[in-house]
């Protein structure tokens, strides 16, 4: 294999205003400094002599003194939460905005699929759509007629390819322009979030493709799903507000790097109110303390869960049900009784105290919210969805999995009131 570099950034930055008539004045002042080398506008707008430049008013780095380096081969998992930078950062690579400080070098033919609609004529038919794709990357009329055929079978659009683009669906435009990319056979590939579009046959589809162009290319991936960037990705860099949280080949290390950084959402209640959640209080051992209410323990650590309960007066029973959620907010884990469904429980003075125990917590590494469900005992009527009620961080075991079902040891009991 060629070990050629063909991405290589070296503390790139870029910054932005979030005043658009701040924006607009910097934009000529910086302008009017590139074109005086002898300008002293001396307000850092623009880089000089290998110096960063300074924020003015307004300002902040959206791309924050990034470095990573692709050779022919590499996968990069670009991850992190809406806003952290991700976008910029393929717009620099890409070469659509130039950087304020660093550098950034691309070598070869580079194709990216940032946005769906990126290239499309939506009153062009798909046909049409193919060869003018296919020019914007580089192909001549020849190159995309040999391989029409190849495009046509893998973006399996059918009867449509001769209908308008604008009567596609989302997942039928994703199809049309990731099967021009991966037929352009470019040294650079940027996907961005695309796959989060389409079937489940086709992302895998898509996901051995990229495996097959790994060979003779450089891709950087963007995705919020994990188990896709444990699928083909080599390299993973986490970014936070600009900045790099991780950055290195150990994957599993920077998945639990970018769910450590899931940001705890304020508790939310809902249904028709008859049940309240009082308390929640969450228990390991070793024991462990807790950082604002939420509980640290290993993979495969025992985990005590204890709720407390208030019902009106005309509920007796209701049934029960704790989920776990992860930084996807992707339900994980869903606590069941011997009956595989929620524990049924007793309110006695309209109060109730439970208590479930889980001896080995096999959820992966990542933090994950629990949500705490009361229902009537057909689930004909939500009583109360509690969200948000409390917070597990797993500090160990692989950052992957899928929803399961566990059963628990339950136990229910009347509230005691200690003086």
């Amino acid at each position: 294999m060629n070990d050629e570099t063909l991405v290589e950034a070296e503390n790139v930055s870029k910054k932005f205003s979030r005043s658009l008539k701040h924006s607009l004045w910097y934009g000529t002042l910086d302008l009017a400094s590139a074109l005086n080398p002898f300008s002293g506008e001396g307000d850092g707008g623009t880089e000089r002599e290998g110096r960063r430049p300074s924020l003015r008013s307004q300002e902040f780095w959206a791309v924050d003194d990034i470095s990573f380096e692709l050779k022919r081969g590499d996968c990069l998992g670009l991850v992190g939460h809406n806003g952290a930078g991700k976008s910029t950062l393929l717009k620099l690579v890409n070469g659509l905005i130039t950087p304020d400080a660093g550098s950034i070098t691309t070598r070869g033919k580079v194709a990216a699929l940032i946005e769906l609609d990126a290239g499309f004529n939506p009153i062009l038919t798909g046909r049409e759509n193919i060869y003018n794709r296919g020019a914007l990357l580089g192909l001549s009329r020849d190159d995309i007629r040999s391989r029409f055929d190849r495009i046509v079978e893998f973006a399996e659009i059918g009867d449509f390819l001769d209908a308008p683009v604008q009567n596609y669906s989302s997942g039928m435009r994703v199809r049309l322009g990731f099967a021009v990319a991966v037929q352009v056979q470019p040294d650079v590939l940027i996907i961005d979030e695309v796959l989060a579009v389409g079937d489940i046959a086709f992302r895998f589809k898509c996901l051995n493709a990229i495996g097959e162009l790994m060979s003779t290319a450089a891709v950087i991936f963007v995705s919020h799903t994990m188990p896709q960037i444990f699928r083909i990705c080599n390299q993973i860099l986490v970014m936070d507000h600009g900045s790099t949280a991780f950055a290195g080949k150990d994957v599993s290390a920077g998945v639990a790097t970018y769910q450590s950084l899931f940001r705890e959402s304020p508790e939310s209640v809902t249904g028709s109110g008859e049940i309240t959640v009082r308390s929640l209080e969450l228990d390991t051992e070793p024991s462990q303390a807790e950082t604002d209410g939420c509980v640290r323990l290993d993979h495969g650590a025992p985990l005590s869960v204890s709720a407390v309960l208030e019902a009106v007066p005309a509920i007796h029973r209701a049934r029960v049900q704790f989920l776990f959620w992860n930084a996807e907010m992707l339900p994980v884990l869903e606590i069941m009784a011997d009956e595989l469904k929620g524990r049924i429980i007793e309110f006695t003075d309209c109060m109730s105290e439970i208590h479930v125990t889980l001896p080995h917590l096999e959820l992966n590494a990542g933090k994950y919210s629990i949500s705490i469900i009361a229902a009537s005992e057909n689930y004909s009527r939500i009583y109360c969805r509690h969200d948000n009620a409390g917070y597990v961080q797993v500090d160990a075991g692989s950052p992957s999995g899928a929803h399961v079902l566990t059963i628990g040891d339950w136990s229910n009991g009347k509230v005691v009131v200690r003086s």
